[in-house]
This record gives structure tokens, C-alpha cells and sequence, in this order.
């Protein structure tokens, strides 16, 4: 019982409300209900439990001008202690203080996870003055929704129901009462503005008896003095009077914004397209884990549910993929960001700003305790849905949202009551559980939901900003690098330097290459996004100190610059810590730039055009220096997309290298998915991205084929050829200009060529599945991946790939192992045959019956074990 007495206590009740409540109401949520009602306000209040749940404790801000003394710092650690850490989490002791990490006792975990009841109630309507119709009123369901921390629970229920008493004194104690009528500062007006021009019209009254002016927010008299602060305003606007002013007016916009947002993010899963991408994205998810919430219709959810399609290779056959209603779409998407930016902006006017101009307010100085929790709870919802965009061309052509967004960041960062949140692990709903329905027992027709809500901890605004940031970064870099060079200026005679001054500059013209203005947009969208980060990451230094900071980038996703930098992981004793290995050391190495030229020995000049270890290198060569705008901005948003969204898992992954000068030249290794004859083999693709690219697809060139012998797959060839619709090399939909990128060839190639039955891809033999012959040609196919994906790929690892296929087989050593005897156990006794078999031009490999599969795989084991030893190979 003590349990749920706390639970209420939290909720806002006092102990003794809470213990005779339990008493007459055996159920929690029952209590609840009737303490929230009314029923037991006539119980005498325990004196200390009351004023701790009624009254927010202590809460200081210090401004410039204040001498913070050492118990308004303890208050203050204290309070970060409740929000950001859990609930082991060790006090902050004196001697912590002198540490050079002072935040070091607190521990930002994402395994956090938190329980809690919430209750829903049918609103309200109630007539305002100058409303010609009744107006809904917040009830303290929506007030206190999606609220899972225990402190803020509590202030925001002290709140709420302060502003709604219908009668205060005078502070002046003359012995008036000014009344709050219930709408006052809870009505839900269809316009932000309309709201703030409510409230401003009301906040202020007169005291009928002594007429004072009354803020009837705070309950305090107006006084005409100001407190000199040389940043300060010193005009009195009203609806920046008090912090509870500013805990109000942040609460409602905010609950205004998540309404708006969330409308229009279940519009955008509705959409056909969107649904597509996000099945494209769940297939990605190689693992075949797909997180999904129990049905509900509430805003909680913004995923597209959905089972993923079985078979498939998706290029064979005439179909046409309907792009019709796109333009209309994206009109439509564009007015809606466009609302909802204006709403981000007119509610971000209230965020606590000490930069604003005209000077900082008194809200901004003393900041509301229910501020942060309006954030963290609300805001936090479209932050995290915002910037869980995998798409940085997407994000700048909405650049109106983006652009508020991190204007909103910017903003919270810079404000020592806020800046930690930029760090804390965003509480995310992870289920819901419906309890049912009833009436209330107060109104006969409103009805109560009762629900429980399970938070957990996820990703904080600052590590979702660097998946952005990392995605600018790569941008930029393909704009950039795809600049021609530089010429060195040379040193003009005095003659041409009187031209030149003559021509009035005309001749610098010709020289000038004058950026396209979609670059443009892309490189300054970009810009501030890197700007944005490191603001947030200086203002973090400013109120946590550098090792604060140096531990949070610890964590952070990375992309490295160069392939020679190797990093150790270690598999384990069981299969699944291998597995997390792997998995968290293939994140951190799929994406990388490094040098993919040929050394020059000749001895001639740096000024002779590099020479590339690929295969399309005389293309590659051609194109040097070339300054074709379109392919720049096209190459730009491609490196974007693919340096955070390659899959990378046990079963399968994708990992690129790009060279560090030349963007457009790529080498990919894909190991082959779990289920196939292609598992855990690697296999190697040169890619080209072309002068005309993305108008039209890449090159593309499959290089893992035994020197030109084997042929893979009925779309692999022995010389390299991949057939793909997306390539145009096959019948089907194929590239759509602007829209394809090469994500989807890689995905395509992973998912629909590495297939389990190979032998299908053959369109003759599409109807084959399960005969004898098809399970000859995977027979055959395993033979050719473990002497050539598999051995061939560890004795003599093609380049840049030499420390991902060694690691890759390293921690999947046991399981290779099994494998390979399983293989063995499976294996036809066949010869192998170079174009996998079926064919007219099929050729047995040397080796007679025998085939040399067993000789190849003891061959591999002891190499595994060199590698498992530390030996290496």
C-alpha cells in the first residue's frame, strides 16, 4: 500500500488523502479518480506532505547580476539530479564538486523505463468574453499528458490547479478577492494568437477595494519599479510578467504545436509514398527486427504498420511505378510545414530567452520548474520526429520547418535552466495499455479513459542532431570536392594590372564559377545545421564543463576519414555478445572516406591526373576536375542518405568506402543475408557516379568473380555485369531521374539478388521453386562463395576491405564454422560449374567429383582459427 500512497502523492494528493482513499477504493486508478474529484478535500492535510506536494520546491535561476551563493547551486544540482538520472544514480557529494567532472555521478541512461497511469477526460466547454462560441478547456489529463518524471508530475498539477482556483486575496491584504474563471488561461483557442490576445486582455485586473493592479497569474501586485540589470528590458509587457505566466502560455502553445504536428505527421503515413519508404526502410532492417506499438488511435504513434512482402527481385516484368499526384503532394506537404512553422515560431517568442531582443524579461531570468517538463514531454515529440529524417534532401526543401526547429534548439540550448536537456535521453512511449471506459461520476456525460503508459528511454535531441550533422558534413564535402580546382594565381605584369583596374574587375569574371542556387540553398541549410551543433555543444561546455562534453561525443555516431584506422572489438565467449560486436563495431566503420589512388611511382609531376584502383577509372579520370552543378547537388544529397543509413547487422550488412578527393567514386562490400547460398560471404562492387548522374543511374561493376570465372547469380555475370531495373540492365521500373538514389541499388542488390533460391532470378525459371535443379544451383553457388567470397577474400582481401573482411569473419568465426560444416553436410558431390549450372556454357572447375569443397573448407577453419588466436591470416 505504501507504494501506491507515493504514486498519489506524486500525482498531488496529500498522504492522508491518499491512505483513506485507498482505504474506501481498493483500485489505485479509483482513488485517484475520486481524490481528483474532490471527494476527499475535507480530510485534514499531513502539514509536511502537503507542502510537498502542492508546492514546487525551491527554484532559483541565477542571472548575471545575482552572486550565487553555495545552497542555490546544491538546489541546483539537485534538480538536474531528479531529471536526468536514475533513480540509483548517486547523489552529487562536496568532494564531486572539485572534480574536473562535476556531472560525472550522473549517468544519462537509455535503459531507463517508466510506468505511468494517465487519465483522459472528455473537455469541457465553457463561454469567454468576446468568444461568440463556447471555447473547449484543457482538462488536467491534457495539461499533464506524456509526463513520466515524478518531480514534474508534481508541478504541473500544482499549476493547473492554482490557476484554475476560482478566488486569491489581495496581495496588498485589503481584504478583496480577485476571481479566475475557469478559462482563463486553459482555453483552447483555434489560433495561437488569439490565445495570447485572450490572456492579455485578462491578466491583468484591479483590486476592487484598493485598485491594484493584480497579475492574476502570479497572484502579485504590479509594481513600477524594475529591478536594474544593464541586459534587461525595461518595457512591461504583460504576459511576461511571472514564470507562472510563462509555465501556462508554453504549456497550451505547446500543446497546440504537438496537435497541429501530430495531425499532420498521420497525413504524411497516410500518403502512398510514404508508405513505400517506409516499407523500403524496414526491409533495410536486414535483422528482421521491426519495433511496433499495439494499435491505438492516438497521436503516440506515427509509424506505418505493416508485414514485410515475401520473394520479390523486382526487376523483371513491364510494371510502371504511378508517380501521379506527387507535385500535388508536395504542395500540399510544403503549406502544412509552412503552418506549422509559423505556430513553432510564434510560440517560441515564451521560451526563455536572456538573448531576445530588447533585452531579457523576468520570465527569462526566472524560469517556471514546469518549463522544462513542457519541453522534454511535447516538444521533444516533434523534435525526435523531425530529426529521425533520414533524408537530408528532404529536410532542406522543407528548410521552413527545419529552419524553426533548430532556431528552437538554438534557443534552448542557450538558456542554463535548458541547456541540459539538449543531453538527456529523450522518454519515448514504448506501449500503451486501454483500461475501460466509464463515466464520470461529476458529470454524467464525460467519460474517463484510464490508461497505463510505459516510457523508455531513447536517443537525446544532441545525439539525433548528429546523425544530421554527419549527413551535412558529407554534403558538403560532395559539393566541394566536386569544384574544379583552384588555379594558382599568377603574378600579373604592371600592364595587366592597370587592365584589370581599367576593366573595372571584368576580368576576375571569367574566372568566377558561380555556385547554382539549389547548391547554394543545400550548402547554407547545411551550414546552419553545423552551426546549430556546435552552438549547442559550446553552450553545454559553458554549463557542464569540457569533460561533460567530452563524454557525451563518446557516444555519438561517427563516420571516420580514413580506412587505415582499425578498431579492435573482441566477439566474446557466447554467440550473442559476438553479435553486439559486431553489430556496434559495423556502425561505426560501414560508412568511411579514404585514398583510392595508385601511388605514383613514375616519377613525373603532381600536376598528371591520378591514376584510381577501380574499374571505371579512365571514366573517373575523364571527369576531373568537371564542374557540373546538378551532379554536384545530386552527389551531395546521395553521400548524405548514405553515411547514416547503410544496414549494418549480424545477418547481413552494407559497407562503402568513397574516395576522399573523388565522391563519385565508390567501392561497396555487401555480406551475404542469412537463409541464402551467398551468407556471410563478401562481396565487392565498383561504382561510378557519372556526369550525368542523377538523371540517370550509376555504374555499377560486380569485381568478386574468381578472375572473370564464376558467375554468381543469373544477374551477377563472370564479367561483372549487374542486371538490375535501377540500372537499366533489366526490364522493369527502372532509375526515376531525381527521385532513385543508390541506397536503392545497394538494397536492391542485398535483398533481391543475394536471394535464398538464386535459381529463380532466371525468368525462364521463375516457377521452379524447390526442384531438384534449383537446389543443384545453390549447391553450386555455396561452392563458388566459400573458394572465392569466403577463402579467396581472406588470403588475398581486395582493397579498401581488408580490415572489415578480416574483422567480419573474426567475430563470426564460430558461426562461419558451423556453417561451413553444414554446407558440407548439403553438398551434391557435383562438380562446380563456373556459371552456376543450367547453363549451355557450363564448365566444370578442376578437382574432378571430389569438387574441393572439403579441401576449401578445412582451408577456411584453420584461417578462422589464426584469426580467433590473434594470429591473423
Amino acid at each position: 500500500m505504501d507504494k501506491d500512497v507515493a504514486q498519489l502523492v506524486e500525482m498531488g494528493a496529500t498522504k492522508a488523502q491518499a491512505r483513506a482513499a485507498l482505504r474506501q477504493y481498493k483500485d489505485l486508478m479509483e482513488a485517484a479518480e475520486r481524490i481528483f474529484e474532490g471527494k476527499f478535500d475535507d480530510i485534514a492535510d499531513d502539514e509536511e506532505i502537503h507542502t510537498e506536494s502542492t508546492k514546487p520546491p525551491p527554484h532559483r535561476m541565477s542571472t548575471p547580476e545575482d552572486d550565487a551563493d553555495e545552497e542555490a547551486e546544491d538546489d541546483d544540482e539537485d534538480a538536474f539530479i531528479d531529471y536526468d538520472s536514475d533513480d540509483d544514480a548517486p547523489p552529487l557529494s562536496s568532494n564531486m564538486k572539485t572534480d574536473s567532472d562535476p556531472y560525472a555521478g550522473i549517468f544519462f541512461s537509455k535503459d531507463r523505463r517508466e510506468e505511468v497511469i494517465e487519465v483522459e477526460e472528455e473537455p469541457e466547454s465553457v463561454p469567454i468574453p468576446g468568444s461568440s462560441t463556447p471555447v473547449k478547456i484543457m482538462t488536467q489529463g491534457q495539461w499533464m499528458k506524456g509526463c513520466p518524471e515524478g518531480g514534474e508530475q508534481s508541478f504541473l498539477f500544482s499549476l493547473y490547479s492554482r490557476l484554475n482556483e476560482g478566488e486569491f486575496p489581495c496581495p496588498q491584504g485589503c481584504g478583496a478577492s480577485i476571481t479566475r474563471r475557469k478559462g482563463d488561461f486553459f482555453a483552447i483557442f483555434p489560433e495561437f494568437s488569439v490565445y495570447t490576445d485572450h490572456l492579455q486582455k485578462i491578466v491583468r485586473q484591479e483590486c476592487p477595494r484598493c485598485h491594484t493592479q493584480i497579475c492574476v497569474a502570479c497572484g502579485e501586485h504590479i509594481s513600477s519599479d524594475k529591478v536594474y540589470r544593464p541586459s534587461a528590458a525595461q518595457d512591461d509587457h504583460p504576459l511576461f510578467h511571472c514564470s507562472d505566466l510563462q509555465g501556462v502560455i508554453l504549456g497550451v502553445g505547446l500543446f497546440l504545436i504537438e496537435q497541429m504536428f501530430s495531425e499532420h505527421d498521420i497525413d504524411r503515413t497516410g500518403e502512398k509514398e510514404n508508405r513505400v519508404r517506409n516499407s523500403k526502410r524496414r526491409k533495410t532492417n536486414t535483422a528482421g527486427r521491426t519495433d511496433s506499438l499495439d494499435d491505438d488511435d492516438d497521436v503516440y504513434y506515427g509509424a506505418v504498420q505493416g508485414k514485410k512482402q515475401k520473394g520479390g527481385i523486382g526487376y523483371a516484368g513491364d510494371q510502371k511505378e504511378d508517380n501521379s499526384g506527387q507535385a500535388e503532394a508536395h504542395a500540399l506537404q510544403l503549406e502544412k510545414d509552412a503552418k506549422i512553422g509559423n505556430l513553432l515560431s510564434a510560440v517560441r517568442v515564451y521560451l526563455p530567452n536572456l538573448h531576445r531582443s530588447g533585452g531579457g524579461r523576468t520570465s527569462d531570468y526566472l524560469v517556471h520548474p514546469t518549463a522544462l517538463a513542457h519541453l522534454r514531454r511535447r516538444f521533444n515529440y516533434v523534435c525526435s520526429t523531425l530529426l529521425r529524417n533520414d533524408s537530408l534532401a528532404d529536410m532542406s526543401e522543407r528548410a521552413v520547418l527545419y529552419f524553426e526547429l533548430l532556431e528552437w534548439l538554438e534557443t534552448i540550448s542557450n538558456h542554463e535552466a535548458l541547456a541540459s536537456m539538449m543531453a538527456m535521453p529523450i522518454m519515448a512511449v514504448a506501449s500503451v495499455k486501454n483500461f475501460t471506459t466509464r463515466k464520470s461520476s461529476s458529470n454524467s456525460r464525460s467519460h474517463i479513459r484510464e490508461r497505463t503508459i510505459v516510457y523508455e528511454g531513447s536517443s537525446s535531441p544532441r545525439e539525433l542532431l548528429e546523425g544530421i550533422a554527419i549527413q551535412a558534413q558529407a554534403a558538403l564535402k560532395g559539393l566541394e570536392n566536386s569544384k574544379p580546382a583552384d588555379e594558382s594565381p599568377e603574378e600579373l605584369t604592371e600592364e595587366q594590372k592597370r587592365m584589370t583596374v581599367d576593366a573595372k574587375g571584368k576580368a576576375k569574371e571569367t574566372h568566377v564559377s558561380m555556385m547554382s542556387e539549389e547548391n547554394q540553398k543545400l550548402t547554407d541549410f547545411c551550414k546552419r545545421i553545423l552551426a546549430t551543433t556546435a552552438g549547442i555543444d559550446r553552450s553545454l561546455r559553458e554549463t557542464k564543463g569540457n569533460t561533460f562534453v567530452e563524454r557525451l561525443h563518446a557516444s555519438l555516431p561517427k563516420v571516420f576519414t580514413s580506412s587505415a584506422q582499425n578498431i579492435q572489438v573482441e566477439a566474446g565467449e557466447t554467440e550473442e555478445s559476438a553479435k553486439k560486436a559486431y553489430e556496434e563495431w559495423a556502425k561505426l566503420v560501414r560508412f568511411e572516406y579514404c585514398d583510392l589512388t595508385v601511388p605514383n611511382s613514375s616519377g613525373q609531376g603532381e600536376d598528371q591526373l591520378p591514376q584510381y584502383k577501380f574499374y571505371f577509372n579512365t571514366e573517373a579520370r575523364m571527369l576531373a576536375n568537371s564542374d557540373i552543378p546538378k551532379r554536384s547537388l545530386a552527389i551531395a544529397k546521395e553521400l548524405a542518405i548514405l553515411t547514416t543509413n547503410l544496414p549494418v547487422a549480424w545477418d547481413s550488412s552494407i559497407f562503402l568506402r568513397v574516395d576522399e578527393t573523388r565522391v563519385d567514386i565508390i567501392k561497396a562490400l555487401i555480406t551475404g543475408p542469412e537463409g541464402t547460398p551467398y551468407y556471410n560471404g563478401c562481396y565487392l562492387f565498383d561504382i561510378f557516379l557519372g556526369p550525368s548522374y542523377n538523371q540517370s543511374p550509376p555504374s555499377v561493376k560486380y569485381m568478386t568473380t574468381n578472375g572473370g570465372k564464376f558467375r554468381f547469380n543469373p544477374n551477377l555475370y563472370a564479367d561483372g555485369k549487374v542486371c538490375l531495373s535501377l540500372l537499366g540492365t533489366w526490364s522493369g521500373p527502372g532509375w526515376v531521374s531525381g527521385k532513385s538514389t543508390l541506397l536503392q541499388v545497394l538494397i536492391s542488390i542485398q535483398s533481391m539478388i543475394l536471394c535464398d533460391e538464386p535459381y529463380l532470378n532466371e525468368p525462364g525459371w521463375a516457377s521452379s521453386a524447390g526442384t531438384p535443379q534449383s537446389m543443384a544451383y545453390s549447391a553450386n553457388i555455396r561452392r563458388m562463395v566459400v573458394k572465392t567470397a569466403m577463402l579467396g577474400n581472406l588470403k588475398n582481401p581486395p582493397e579498401p576491405f581488408g580490415d572489415i573482411i578480416r574483422t567480419h569473419f573474426r567475430l563470426k568465426a564460430r558461426s562461419v564454422s558451423q556453417q561451413l560444416d553444414q554446407w558440407l553436410t548439403q553438398d551434391d558431390g557435383k562438380p562446380t560449374l563456373s556459371d552456376g549450372g543450367g547453363f549451355s556454357s557450363s564448365r566444370a572447375e578442376v578437382g574432378g567429383s571430389s569438387n574441393g569443397l572439403k579441401q576449401d573448407i578445412d582451408e577456411m577453419k584453420q584461417l578462422l582459427a589464426q584469426l580467433q588466436s590473434g594470429k591473423g591470416v
